[in-house]
């Protein structure tokens, strides 16, 4: 199923769609302030399996991101962040970071086995935000790559509902996607250390 949902004034009822897939266990595909993401509930263990099913990963080796609302939902799934990290990220998010932490014991036992550290991420999108705060908790995520060799991400959500539609439950076209990927910065140890240089530009907020 492919439904369109316009960024900049996303129709409730039609998220509300998206969320009930999510909550019956379903698979979606939406957009992001980057990339596309293909995600589910994080509460839902069978729906993470899925997804890993799909990648053709274990779920111990899985490195998604979780998709959060806002800041409160971080502490959810970190330990303490010192203020100095929180100051920097409060400024940088909304925005297209990945911001690794250590994790603390809510993150789902699927994925936390030999993990000690999770991916946060606060796209500055309408709609993924929207469906996460309707959902009431966050989505996990990993991003939609291309088989093309030339273009690492797939960013027409049309020529994406084509390759997933009998693979995912619901593909979101929020218009075109980016073909850079956020910017992954590494707190865990106390300082920023930039993981992989994608969209965002970090020295704008330290």
């Amino acid at each position: 199923m492919l439904i369109k949902i316009y960024p900049e004034n996303p129709n409730e009822k039609v998220i509300q769609q998206v969320v009930d897939v999510l909550i019956k266990g379903g698979i979606i595909i939406y957009p992001t302030d980057t990339v596309y993401g293909m995600g589910c509930d994080i509460s839902n263990s069978k729906a993470i399996e899925k997804i890993c099913k799909i990648r053709g990963i274990k779920p111990e080796k899985a490195n998604f991101s979780f998709i959060c609302y806002d800041l409160s939902h971080i502490s959810d799934f970190t330990r303490q962040i010192d203020n100095e990290t929180y100051r920097v990220i409060k400024k940088a998010l909304p925005g297209p970071f990945t911001f690794i932490f250590n994790a603390n014991k809510n993150v789902p036992k699927l994925l936390s086995s030999n993990k000690k550290t999770v991916g946060i991420r606060v796209p500055d999108n309408t709609i993924a935000r929207t469906i996460v705060k309707m959902l009431g908790n966050p989505i996990i995520s990993t991003s939609i790559h291309d088989d093309d060799e030339i273009m690492e991400y797939s960013t027409d959500p049309e020529l994406i509902h084509e390759k997933y539609e009998d693979i995912v439950d619901l593909v979101i076209d929020g218009g075109y996607g980016d073909n850079e990927p956020s910017t992954i910065v590494d707190c865990s140890e106390g300082e920023f250390e930039i993981i992989r240089q994608g969209k965002g530009d970090l020295d704008l907020y330290l």
